[in-house]
């Protein structure tokens, strides 16, 4: 999951930690605020793992069986030569799909929810020092699999030695052995690996615009190397749902149905949806004639509050009055009383 997350850098949630009381509706509920457009879920069982990616907010879903994969650092570990560096990650890699032409609606599936997976690239204005990985999907229709790959992409200048290349790139050789610099240029005449290792022209461009690596000028030709970084998976799509992780099978690798099978299916789906909404708006009423009764109930306090401070008010007046012409012998003038209100204390 770590590795997948690196691969996907650096739009994913990296930080993102799911807690076991987490379910999937919690994740739908904040991705629209985030702008994620894609799920990707991880699981184990018995049986074997699965990865599952859905497109938010309303599907469709697909599930993949890993058949076998190898970490990061596995893959890492088999070279001679590691290239990683932090500016391989800050932008994302360039998607490369392979043999997706074949019949069937869940090929077009695939290569679409991958496809918006990344972002598009507009060929004319690219800038060429954003690319810096590349994500290799080769699908295999013999044996219905998907080979998954991931690529640091290292570009080289070509026509030039060793000992050429290290001085373009500011690299100080050892020239103790050497009268002359130019003993170390005329004996170091092989190629440089990224040219030793071309068997053709095929991996050699002419660059439209300049590479922030050394050497690599524009209309200038230079070799293109694909330096695995890892992870490697092994896919086989099991299953396309229609909706988010429900909803119906439109494709299954392992299960298949007959046309009665699948209109009895939908039927059953279809009476569930009904009772359903039936019991949605059920809950609806029900809440609604709560609510009525809670704002009666209130309307009916707010009354009886009102009446009771009236009767206060009234029966202070008389008492005052009464006070009055028991002391004094006469009635009071009319706006002699006041009614008192009563303090609350908070």
């Amino acid at each position: 999951m770590r590795d997948f997350k690196k691969v996907m850098e650096p739009f994913t949630a990296s930080n993102l930690k799911v807690m076991k009381g987490n379910s999937v509706k919690d994740f739908v509920s904040v991705a629209a605020m985030m702008n994620v457009t894609h799920l990707v879920i991880f699981t184990k069982t018995k049986i074997g793992m699965y990865m599952k990616i859905a497109r938010l907010p309303r599907g469709p879903t697909l599930t993949f069986q890993i058949q076998n994969y190898s970490l990061a650092r596995d893959v890492l570990s088999t070279l001679r030569r590691q290239v990683t560096y932090a500016k391989q990650f800050e932008h994302h890699p360039l998607l490369v799909l392979n043999n997706f032409t074949g019949e069937g609606m869940q090929l077009k599936l695939m290569a679409s929810m991958f496809q918006n997976m990344y972002p598009s690239i507009n060929v004319n204005k690219v800038n060429l020092n954003t690319i810096r990985r590349c994500v290799l999907l080769n699908y295999d229709p013999e044996k219905e699999t998907l080979d998954f790959r991931h690529y640091t992409i290292k570009v080289a200048p070509c026509g030039m030695s060793k000992a050429v290349k290290k001085l373009i790139q500011s690299k100080i050789p050892d020239l103790s052995q050497y009268r002359d610099i130019s003993e170390f240029i005329i004996k170091s005449g092989n190629l440089s690996e990224s040219e030793a290792e071309v068997d053709g022209p095929e991996n050699q461009v002419t660059l439209p615009q300049n590479i922030s690596s050394r050497g690599n000028l524009t209309s200038q030709k230079s070799s293109i190397r694909l330096i695995e970084l890892g992870p490697r998976m092994k896919l086989q799509l099991i299953k396309v749902e229609e909706g988010l992780m429900e909803g119906e099978v439109l494709f299954h690798k392992l299960v298949k149905k007959s046309q009665e099978e699948i209109k009895i299916l939908r039927a059953a789906k279809e009476r569930k949806r009904k009772i359903k909404e039936k019991r949605q708006k059920q809950q609806e009423q029900n809440k609604k004639r709560k609510e009525d009764i809670k704002n009666e109930h209130k309307e009916h306090s707010l009354a009886g509050i009102k009446r009771k401070q009236e009767m206060e008010k009234h029966f202070e007046k008389d008492e005052d009055k009464q006070w009055f012409i028991q002391e004094v012998g006469e009635e009071p003038d009319p706006g002699l009383f006041v009614s008192r209100k009563k303090r609350r204390l908070c």
